[in-house]
């Protein structure tokens, strides 16, 4: 049985927890608030440094967020050849219910070369909704 996600409330520009290294995971990044270009990079290239395999990205800029995970990616391995066991996988989900993203973490995030049996909620909002989330993610 897959594990149960774990579910991380940022606020817009606030700093990042201190999570160190996690077993590589998947991560369904949901943006319900605005965030500057240069926090957006900092998340991304701690979503990468954390463990992130698969990120998923939900919300406002969703694609933003999937081209800042790239480059985080790219950039962790000074624009040389990423090794297969550590390239991201990254989408983004414009326009989709939010349980259709879950639904998708669950049956289709899977990546090429990694087992990824953990799931990251990161929700990017003014409030923090952890009950809420990990239920429509148990339903999706």
């Amino acid at each position: 049985m897959p594990e149960l996600p774990i579910y991380f409330h940022v606020q817009p520009d606030a700093a990042l927890p201190g999570i160190g290294y996690l077993a590589p995971f998947r991560a369904v990044v949901i943006v319900e608030e605005d965030v500057s270009a240069e926090w957006r990079t900092d998340v991304s290239d701690w979503l990468v440094r954390s463990g992130c395999l698969y990120m998923m990205a939900w919300g406002r800029d969703c694609s933003l967020w999937d081209d800042a995970v790239d480059w985080a990616n790219i950039d962790h391995f000074l624009f040389k050849d990423i090794p297969e066991d550590r390239f991201v996988v990254t989408t983004w989900h414009d326009g989709d219910p939010l349980d259709e993203v879950f639904s998708f973490c669950k049956r289709l995030a899977i990546h090429p070369a990694v087992e990824l049996p953990q799931v990251i909620l990161l929700h990017i909002a003014r409030n923090e909704c952890a009950g809420s989330m990990l239920q429509a993610y148990s339903r999706a």
